[in-house]
């Protein structure tokens, strides 16, 4: 008996420990998304938790906004989820894919800048692996069906969608971009882009 109730408060303290993470994680992405200059202290006070237990999770801003942003692209994920992307016409599923995307991202695009601020190029790219290979789908779908062009590597192509899009998100924060615009340009930018080779 004694051993059982010795074990009893540890479940609870994983319990506690995960809606603390589960709070952090949404206050930064939050608070991140109208700010990339939000304060650690800031998060914590949002999320209802102290600095030591946000630290006690993520030891530094590096480790809190990658955290976040791996919360943040997942939930996006979810989000872009539509079978049309596997059925349309590949040009016109590349359009739906922009829309949605660009929807996201410019809701999140501050929390971008922020962690374009403290975690390497790289490690922003790993985050959307799995967004990216819906890209990479579509892309050699497009290929196979003669509507993308061949004579470019599909993984320079999937590049090439990922910078854009993130350079747009960029061109809007700095206000060389206007809201109504951006949308347009990506699609007619990557339609271009993507577009077979004449002769």
């Amino acid at each position: 008996m004694v051993k059982a109730a010795a074990r009893q408060p540890v479940p609870a303290r994983r319990a506690d420990a995960e809606r603390n993470i589960a709070a952090i994680l949404e206050a930064g992405t939050r608070l991140l998304s109208a700010d990339p200059a939000a304060s650690v202290a800031e998060i914590a006070k949002a999320a209802g938790v102290g600095r030591v237990t946000l630290y006690g999770h993520f030891p530094s801003r590096e480790a809190l906004v990658d955290a976040v942003l791996d919360h943040a692209v997942g939930m996006a994920d979810a989000v872009l989820e539509d079978p049309a992307i596997d059925t349309a016409p590949a040009p016109e599923a590349m359009t739906r894919l922009l829309h949605s995307s660009w929807e996201i991202l410019d809701r999140h695009r501050r929390l971008f800048l922020a962690a374009d601020r403290v975690l390497p190029t790289e490690r922003i790219r790993e985050h959307h692996d799995r967004p990216l290979r819906r890209v990479e789908r579509l892309i050699a779908r497009g290929q196979d069906d003669g509507d993308f062009r061949t004579d470019l590597p599909l993984p320079w192509l999937v590049t090439a969608f990922f910078s854009i899009i993130h350079s747009a998100a960029q061109e809007r924060e700095a206000g060389r971009l206007a809201a109504d615009e951006v949308e347009q340009v990506l699609v007619t930018t990557m339609l271009s882009l993507l577009s077979p080779v004449a002769g």
